[in-house]
């Protein structure tokens, strides 16, 4: 969104959180609330809640939230028929996208509708309940075209109704790489350092990696891990202490997304041990500042990682697999410096900032012009 604002097009966000200090210039911003979503204002500090309680509340989420969609809907539909866009990016299925395409039913003048997948959205979201699968048809059936950051949900998307005809585009979720900054250190580092910056998701397996730790420390016992997104977590705080770990563990707040970058470039691996998943930004992140990845293995992760050429994939349910990737990737100092090299290739020719947000809009312009077209 701030890029399309940065080049003069007119922006307007319907947003499902409050989100009053943005940085870029919109022409109006609309909190729409749906699914229980907070009118509180996010920050970037972490939840206090744990993990299993994250877990309880999506639950809750995804049998309750589609009830509150019919309503919100009109909320929406109002505000598209108020401005008249050209094109409406619903940026997830769950629940924004189920919300446009509720909202886009019976409008005389009707926008192009684009969606955008989140690594979960069908993997975890679609099949957990009968309204969630409804739903997630729905918009399938509704949206002109597909922004997805994996080929997997591309494939996924026409198995859940997205018809053949109907444009694809695959691209990293948050427009790319910035190449100011994340790149590689000046130097390789030198020092033991691992880092999980996926903070508290239900769908990551934190209990693992921090399993993993003392089996890791067992052989390395010098190794730092940091965890950002983690810093006064209840469950990763009562993790570390159990373990024993306090000593070579530090939870660290969510830096902004700007830090990042000198962050990643301090630690030698990255550890991504998810169970759902599309292409995480923080992994490609790390991957271009030099960070060798371990990461769960899933079909849309092996888009991206090679197994023992470019990275490590492993069990993200088993500490011993988590344990062995992190142990082997900071020993082979080898493999290290090959990966770096093979992801440094393959995040400039995939996944470099200004080159995809020009396919981005490229491909805006193509959805609009074939939309018109057919209507």
């Amino acid at each position: 969104m701030r890029y399309f604002a940065g080049r003069g097009d007119e922006v307007f966000i319907a947003s499902t959180f409050a989100c009053d200090d943005l940085d870029f210039p919109v022409q109006r911003l609309e909190f729409t609330p749906v699914a229980f979503s907070a009118a509180k204002k996010r920050t970037s500090a972490p939840s206090t809640a744990s993990s299993r309680t994250l877990s309880l509340r999506t639950q809750i989420r995804q049998w309750l939230g589609p009830l509150t969609i019919p309503a919100s809907a009109r909320r929406l539909r109002a505000f598209i028929n108020e401005v008249r866009p050209d094109l409406v990016h619903a940026m997830r299925v769950p629940y924004e996208g189920m919300l446009t395409a509720s909202a886009l039913q019976g409008l005389v003048i009707r926008p192009a509708f684009l969606v955008s997948i989140w690594g979960n959205d069908f993997t975890l979201h679609a099949p957990s309940t009968p309204l969630m699968r409804l739903y997630t048809k729905q918009v399938m059936k509704a949206a002109d075209a597909l922004h997805a950051d994996t080929q997997r949900d591309v494939r996924l998307a026409r198995e859940w109704g997205l018809s053949g005809e109907k444009p694809a585009l695959v691209a990293p979720g948050n427009g790319g790489v910035r190449g100011g900054v994340f790149y590689p250190p000046e130097e390789p580092v030198k020092n033991p350092v691992v880092i999980n910056p996926r903070g508290v998701r239900p769908y990551v397996r934190n209990d693992s990696f921090f399993k993993a730790i003392p089996l890791a420390l067992a052989k390395r016992p010098e190794t730092k891990f940091l965890c950002t997104g983690m810093q006064g977590e209840p469950q990763a705080m009562s993790w570390v202490k159990e373990l024993g770990i306090e000593h070579a563990v530090e939870l660290l707040p969510a830096f902004p997304h700007e830090k990042m970058g000198e962050v990643f470039r301090g630690a030698q691996v990255v550890v991504s041990p998810s169970v759902h998943d599309g292409t995480p930004n923080s992994l490609l992140e790390a991957m271009a500042c030099g960070c060798f990845p371990v990461a769960g293995d899933l079909e849309s992760i092996r888009e991206w990682i090679t197994h023992g050429q470019n990275g490590l994939l492993v069990n993200p349910a088993d500490p011993q697999s988590i344990a062995d990737a992190i142990l082997l990737g900071l020993e082979r100092e080898d493999l290290r410096r090959e990966a770096a090299g093979l992801n440094a290739n393959i995040i400039s020719a995939r996944a470099e900032f200004g080159a995809n947000m020009k396919r981005v809009g490229e491909f805006y312009r193509a959805v609009m012009v074939s939309t018109q077209a057919h209507r």
